[in-house]
């Protein structure tokens, strides 16, 4: 097999030529927030393990490369992957790699159920407000490891994994995965208190069951974990699920330059939150089995929408929604209530000619006839793929820098667009 992900390229832009529709059908990649866990979950396998539908996105090439830097063999072809990390020796994680991506932390409970301790730095990524590593910690604790925090470094060592009780105070996508790795191969029974109950997580999961894991309760608030003395690789190949993100990212496109779309290879039980959002908008929205479909109805109505865990609406769609709302008929209320820094993109927006009014967690918004070109720079990947929203929808031409964030997150987001009427360039 021959290597085909690649890294996002450095310093380039988009220039988008806006006010043009919106109009055809895609197909949705693989979730990015479940492939770099369940590559990172390879870690407990012994044996090679293949999966199918990897995204082809620079979060994804970070990761392999840790795990490379880790010992482990990797193959990549189109959209499918080869891991064997029989070679893996070594439990510290390094801080280069592991700056790149939050999701890098999810080594951490593959790292300490293998080996009995981890070093691992503190994650970087996105700057969205505070992600604290303390639910981890307790979940670690809990399994018997001990932890300090030194100089931005976690390690976490344990003379044994013993199952126990795990209760998060908060909903944590994070912590939930980490507890749910480290536990696997514990001695004794694990029982996961109000776990995240997020797609990705079941898709995580369900991998490890696939595996030889012994996990009841998938998709619950209560998960229980049977440890067992080894995994072993899927007896097929694993097909990692949808990208419920991206699908809303298109949908959300679609909309704004008053479009229609069809979205396919897409589960619409995973975006619910946002169609009867865009539904209560006066948007027409059919689902199909494996497809959803939106049609540009006018005028956009406000909403008010607050941001929540799963099932509730998605804190990555809350930008794209924002973006939609400044061409609503009316004034919307947004609530951020999962990250504290997620409005960092406003000004951007106001820019290109936005009315949007910022105070603490909310944002408040009151519609205008049309957006305007400008150049702006995207500050994350969901903040930057809303400024591409934007910038689809306005009179003249936009230009977004910093857009390797864009890539950490959507493959070939220009190509895509391009393929449905829109005129974008990377140069």
């Amino acid at each position: 097999m021959q290597k085909k992900f690649k890294q996002g390229k450095k310093l380039a832009k988009f220039i988008i030529r806006g006010a043009k529709k919106l109009k055809g059908e895609l197909k949705i990649n693989g979730a990015k927030n479940a492939a770099l866990p369940i590559i990172a979950a390879c870690l407990l396998v012994k044996g090679e393990v293949q999966l199918k539908r990897i995204p082809d996105i620079s979060d994804v090439k970070v990761m392999i490369n840790l795990l490379e830097a880790l010992g482990a063999k990797i193959e990549t072809f189109q959209d499918e992957m080869i891991i064997n990390a029989a070679s893996v020796n070594t439990a510290k994680a390094p801080y280069e790699l592991v700056k790149k991506i939050h999701a890098s932390f999810d080594i951490a409970g593959p790292l300490l159920s293998r080996f009995k301790e981890a070093q691992v730095p503190l994650p970087g990524g996105c700057v969205i407000g505070g992600r604290a590593v303390n639910l981890h910690i307790d979940a670690f604790r809990a399994l018997g490891a001990s932890v300090v925090l030194e100089h931005g470094l976690l390690k976490t060592r344990a003379k044994k994994i013993k199952g126990n009780k795990i209760y998060f105070k908060k909903i944590s996508v994070g912590a939930t995965k980490n507890a749910l790795m480290a536990a696997v191969l514990a001695s004794g029974t694990t029982i996961i208190e109000n776990a995240a109950l997020e797609p990705e997580v079941v898709d995580l999961a369900n991998f490890l069951k696939q595996c030889g894991s012994k996990i009841y309760g998938i998709g619950t608030p209560e998960m229980k974990i049977e440890g067992v003395p080894e995994l072993h690789p899927p007896i097929e190949s694993y097909k990692i699920i949808s990208d419920r993100i991206e699908a809303g990212t298109y949908l959300l496109a679609a909309l704004i330059t008053r479009g229609e779309i069809k979205i396919n290879s897409i589960d619409p039980k995973f975006l619910e939150a946002l169609l009867k959002n865009l539904e209560a908008a006066n948007q027409k929205i059919e689902r199909g089995d494996d497809s959803i479909s939106l049609k540009f109805q006018n005028p956009i109505l406000p909403l008010e929408v607050t941001t929540m865990p799963y099932p509730g609406f998605p804190t990555d769609l809350q930008p794209l929604l924002t973006t939609v709302l400044t061409l609503a008929k009316g004034t919307s209320i947004i609530e951020e209530t999962i990250f504290d820094a997620r409005f960092n993109y406003i000004d951007e927006l106001r820019r290109m000619g936005a009315n949007i009014l910022v105070k603490n967690k909310h944002v408040l918004i009151t519609g205008v006839e049309s957006l305007t070109g400008a150049p702006v720079e995207a500050p994350d990947i969901r903040a930057g793929a809303a400024l591409v929203l934007a910038a689809l929808s306005a009179q003249g031409e936009s230009e977004i820098s910093n857009i390797e964030f864009i890539d950490r997150g959507y493959e070939q987001i220009e190509k895509k667009l391009n393929s449905l009427g829109a005129e974008i360039r990377r140069i």
